[in-house]
């Protein structure tokens, strides 16, 4: 019988995804990384949010060194080519993600966790890079998502010195949105999909495609692209109905 390396299920618009590795603190294989790619393909029609966490006592420890190969250059660039097409079907697969962190997010789990749009932590939630202790370099995207989060120096920094990064020091850097109490995260991680789905679905596609590609563009590249995703979003029916229900409203205060 083959081993289930990822968990999903789906109720109420909501698709949950869990990484099912605990023996192995969900460390990343090419097995696990192929079952997270599968997942994602397959959201199922009506997914309106997707939850993405970790069985066990970790979220992702990052790159399974026991199944590390010998590869030729070709080879390696390649395998991180792999990483990235995964990584960017879920940042930019068009449904918002939200993740649930808590014990170890290191390396190529902290890679895996920057590709989410809303990231909740718990108090034991661990941030490391420790590529400098192992004689390699990132291949998962940290370059560009860590070092967007942080700067590139401090993401540097922690390459280099392979030093631990605390729940709350990740907190105010950026690395998650939310901190919460200890076994609480996958709780508030479910509440936040639920008030995110509850936003119209062009509007959620277009935060979650467009914020991160105008980022990579020129200041009038972007307005230019803000404006033409504004004009998609703004003209849909729905629009019209949500803002009549909040002129409704006036007078009662901002709408939770």
């Amino acid at each position: 019988m083959s081993e289930q390396l990822v968990k999903t299920s789906f109720e109420h618009g909501i698709y949950t995804v869990m990484l099912a590795r605990p023996e192995k603190r969900n460390a990343v294989s090419d097995r696990l990384l192929a079952a997270i790619d599968a997942a994602f393909a397959a959201v199922p029609e009506g997914t309106r949010v997707i939850v993405l966490g970790g069985e066990g006592e970790h979220f992702c420890a990052g790159l399974d060194l026991s199944e590390h190969q010998h590869r030729d250059p070709f080879g390696v660039m390649q395998h991180s080519r792999g990483w990235h097409r995964v990584f960017d079907r879920i940042q930019n697969g068009g449904i918002p993600v939200v993740a649930a962190l808590h014990g170890a997010v290191i390396g190529g789990g902290l890679e895996l966790a920057t590709a989410t749009h809303v990231r909740v932590a718990e108090p034991n939630t661990i941030y490391q890079m420790p590529e400098g202790r192992h004689g390699i370099f990132v291949g998962g995207g940290a370059s560009v998502r860590v070092a967007r989060l942080i700067g590139a120096g401090r993401m540097c920094e922690m390459m280099l010195t392979g030093r631990i990064m605390e729940a709350d020091e990740g907190q105010r850097l950026g690395l998650s949105h939310y901190l919460v109490g200890p076994g609480e995260a996958m709780a508030k991680a479910q509440q936040l999909a639920h008030r995110i789905a509850e936003n119209a679905p062009m509007a959620n596609w277009a935060m979650v495609t467009a914020v991160a590609r105008i980022e990579n563009l020129s200041s009038d590249d972007g307005f230019f692209v803000e404006s033409l995703t504004a004009a998609l979003t703004q003209t849909s029916p729905e629009v019209v109905e949500r803002i009549g229900h909040f002129l409704q409203r006036k007078g009662q205060g901002p709408q939770r």
